[in-house]
């Protein structure tokens, strides 16, 4: 059995899909919390880029100043083909492992099955 991504590495990597180009830490955060309603820090979501770029799933680099930034450049990320790979395998897992337990999830959720 390979790697696996765990739930934030799923929900970054999704983020970079969603945002394309725009994809910085700030535009990642947000992405993750109007998306899931999930409070993630900033700081988390730093560092599991780093963990990500790492591994060699996710690449970076830096874009041209602006002055609306005082000056100051943004780290841009975007997801490498064998992120997108991986990513598709852990969905794909979870898909699997979940498949046709809708209705017993649903029965557990009514009370049906103590």
């Amino acid at each position: 059995m390979g790697k696996t991504l765990g739930e934030l590495e799923q929900m970054i990597l999704l983020a970079l899909i969603s945002l394309g180009d725009d994809a910085y830490g700030a535009s990642i955060r947000r992405e993750i919390v109007s998306r899931t309603e999930r409070d993630v820090s900033a700081g988390a979501v730093y560092t599991v880029l780093e963990r990500l770029q790492s591994a060699g799933l996710v690449t970076s680099w830096v874009g041209d100043p602006t002055a609306r930034r005082g000056g100051r450049r943004r780290k841009h990320y975007r997801i490498r083909p064998q992120g997108a790979e991986l990513l598709r395998e852990s969905r794909e897992r979870m898909r699997r492992m979940a498949d046709g337990l809708h209705v017993r999830l649903d029965d557990l959720l009514l009370g049906g099955d103590r």
